[in-house]
């Protein structure tokens, strides 16, 4: 396989846009805190092939074993670390047009992995499908110190022209494991709820019953200072989602923060999961995106 990563003593860097090597890139940029990992997936809606996957330490399923009569021995079931509910969704819709970096035309991409500090950074140039063109920077980590919680900070900058900028956020628990056998799906939903910036998705495993909250909030800053907007919610099983809907001038840019906390009943009563994925979501609330 060609080596198209950059070495750095305590970097991981890759210049260009490679399709065709997505998923693998997908893996060596993943994140981690020992109690949640992240592959490296995109924010914003991708239509290439990925491999989307968020895994919370000890949650796991109790997966079939689908082997023929050669393999006798082999055990009914096996473990496995299952996908969990994807937080770091940020959709974006400019004048109309999806963000999608598998129908732009992608002029520039760059995606760190910065091991010393635990943060990836991604920052590329694109042009939609109307021809617009922006510039998109994204900062993400899992916090070492509070393994509790994650976040992002998402950057949209308008190149050549001005218009609409429709920002949708969501939580999207109806995942699935590609190893799985007979298609098998692992979670149920539990409870699921959103009040404008803010929402939580509660699921349980089957068989195991590990219930796992995941928690999100959300606000976007315009020249330094939070955007107040309307904001609508949506929801459908197992997927909690906002949109909202703002006005951007050429040559100026967004910043969209978006925090999220995960946490499961290894740890806590499932009565007070939501309480407490709250609690995480404050914390992170209070101390901010550059104090983590």
């Amino acid at each position: 396989m060609k080596d198209y990563i950059i070495h750095h003593d305590w970097k991981i860097v890759e210049e260009g846009f490679r399709p065709e090597l997505n998923r693998i890139s997908e893996s060596i940029f993943s994140i981690g805190n020992g109690k949640m990992g992240q592959r490296a997936n995109f924010e914003e809606k991708y239509s290439g092939d990925s491999l989307n996957g968020t895994y919370v330490a000890g949650i796991y399923y109790p997966d079939k074993t689908r082997v023929g009569w050669w393999k006798n021995g082999y055990p009914e079931y096996f473990a496995k670390i299952i996908n969990s509910t994807n937080w770091i969704g940020i959709n974006i819709r400019i004048n109309g047009a999806e963000l999608d970096l598998a129908t732009a035309k992608v002029l520039s991409f760059n995606r760190e992995l910065n091991m010393q500090l635990g943060i990836l950074t991604r920052k590329f140039v694109a042009e939609l499908e109307n021809g617009n063109q922006i510039e998109v920077s994204s900062t993400r980590f899992v916090s070492i110190d509070d393994t509790e919680t994650g976040a992002i900070r998402y950057s949209v900058k308008a190149l050549n022209f001005s218009g609409e900028v429709v920002v949708n956020p969501y939580l999207a628990g109806d995942v699935h494991n590609e190893d799985s056998n007979y298609d098998e799906k692992f979670w149920v939903e539990v409870s699921k709820e959103i009040e404008n910036d803010t929402g939580f998705l509660t699921l349980e495993t089957l068989k195991t019953k590990f219930q796992v909250c995941t928690g999100m909030y959300f606000q976007i800053l315009k020249d330094g200072e939070k955007v107040n907007t309307a904001i609508t919610n949506s929801k459908r099983e197992k997927y909690i989602e906002a949109f909202q809907t703002l006005q951007i001038e050429k040559g100026k840019e967004i910043v969209i923060e978006k925090f999220s906390s995960t946490v499961s009943s290894n740890y806590y009563q499932q009565n007070k999961l939501v309480e407490k994925a709250d609690e995480a979501i404050e914390r992170m609330k209070s101390a901010g995106f550059d104090n983590h």
